[in-house]
């Protein structure tokens, strides 16, 4: 069968299955009482309606992705004549698994912050530096995994310039890209259906960069999870029914990041990942600013009007929609010019 076909099925699968999912997840987190605690601080006055809307309906997309996921890959991998005797056909199996439950352990981490967020009736979860803690060795254990099951490169590709190969320093530097980038990605869900709509975007993308880069097997994963994600959509785009929480935020900035590493084209994950990537900035040139000027004139400036740069469009008076379509199509934009630097370098 062709693995084209087998990703469309995962894809539509994966689609039913998180949207079937939340007509009985959304009502039992009702009946659990398991609402988003709402801090004005965070974001736009006018959020404060969305209080007690139901969280970690990330559930959705991940249990959708896990399922379809695996089994689209050994559907493809039994239908297509591989030799199943060879133990080295089974590494892009592995580095599949790696990425997967990668982001399922990030999911958990999301999770334990939710729950502990619920606990508490605030928005407080884990510390800052108990979520890094956590994450660094997860991390860890993952890039552990690759090099374990044959994944050695430790090259930066930039597409026009290939470092020589930086040894340990690579995974040092790829630890910090998982922290930054997770955790981006984490911030982008502060709009309904935004991080769900960029995400999607993202793992098409991704598909159609596996495929060139002969990374087939991979297009398991990421299917799996644009279809995850859609179905989850019908659920958070405005007005949302259901949040992804960290649960979902986290495995999404897990997945994105993990297969951005595993591919090794370091400019291309910079392309597809630059809305995350500029959420994220958006708020250390935000802080920075602020407290140089608080310093410098004793009080403190701001350059935009909230920031992750979202609120600064929701303030600028965007509605969630024209943001999401917005970010999506800024999104789309610099994936097909990653996909372009793939195809020119």
């Amino acid at each position: 069968m062709s693995l084209w076909i087998v990703n469309l099925i995962s894809a539509l699968l994966s689609f039913v299955i998180a949207g079937v999912s939340g007509i009985f997840l959304v009502p039992f987190l009702h009946k659990i009482k398991f609402g988003q605690p709402i801090k004005t601080v965070d974001g736009p006055k006018w959020h404060e309606k969305k209080q007690g809307t139901p969280t970690m309906g990330g559930f959705m997309f991940i249990i959708s992705t896990m399922i379809t996921a695996v089994a689209g890959y050994w559907i493809y991998r039994l239908s297509s004549g591989v030799d199943t005797t060879d133990k080295s056909s089974f590494k892009p199996f592995y580095l599949l698994l790696s990425v997967l439950l990668f982001s399922v352990a990030f999911g958990v981490i999301g999770f334990i912050d939710d729950y502990t967020k619920v606990a508490r009736k605030n928005n407080d979860g884990l510390s800052p530096w108990q979520k890094i803690a956590i994450q660094l060795v997860c991390g860890a254990g993952f890039l552990a995994a690759v090099h374990f099951f044959g994944d050695g490169y430790t090259r930066i590709d930039l597409g026009f310039w290939r470092s020589p190969s930086l040894g340990i320093f690579y995974y040092i530097l790829m630890m910090a890209v998982i922290i930054y980038l997770t955790n981006a990605v984490n911030l982008t869900d502060g709009v309904d259906g935004l991080c769900g709509s960029v995400t999607l975007v993202a793992m098409l993308i991704f598909t159609v960069c596996c495929s060139i880069l002969k990374q087939n097997e991979m297009t398991c994963f990421t299917m799996a999870l644009a279809g995850g994600c859609l179905g989850f959509l019908l659920w958070n785009l405005n007005p949302a029914k259901c949040f992804m929480g960290d649960t979902g935020s986290m495995f999404l900035g897990a997945a994105v990041t993990g297969i951005g590493i595993i591919l090794h084209k370091h400019l291309l994950l910079l392309l597809v990942a630059l809305v995350y990537i500029i959420e994220a900035l958006s708020v250390v040139i935000q802080v920075s600013y602020f407290k140089y000027t608080k310093k410098k004139y004793g009080e403190g400036r701001r350059i935009f009007k909230m920031t992750p740069i979202h609120h600064h469009f929701e303030m600028s008076g965007f509605s969630e929609y024209k943001i999401v379509i917005t970010f999506s199509l800024f999104g789309i934009i610099f994936g097909v010019l990653g996909i372009i630097t793939l195809l020119v370098f």
